[in-house]
């Protein structure tokens, strides 16, 4: 039986989160590789590539999320 969208408006806020979150980690731990585009890998390995060139030029995840969080204030 396949729910209505009407009817998952229904649920609260809270649980439609929590489906989400439910549905986004099964696929998490699905076997099955999902895909990734040829740009995509050509921009990691660029990205790469400019990494072993300036290790310097990086900025640590925790510097990064508290920039994107500052921004938005």
């Amino acid at each position: 039986m396949k729910p209505e969208f009407q009817d998952l408006e229904k649920l609260p806020v809270a649980e439609r989160i929590q489906l989400v979150a439910d549905i986004w980690d099964s696929i998490a731990r699905s076997r099955e590789a999902l895909p990734v585009a040829q740009w995509q890998k050509a921009e990691l390995r660029r990205r790469k590539e400019e990494y072993r060139k300036d290790p310097e030029s990086a900025q640590p995840w925790s510097e990064v999320k508290r920039s994107i969080l500052d921004s938005g204030e």
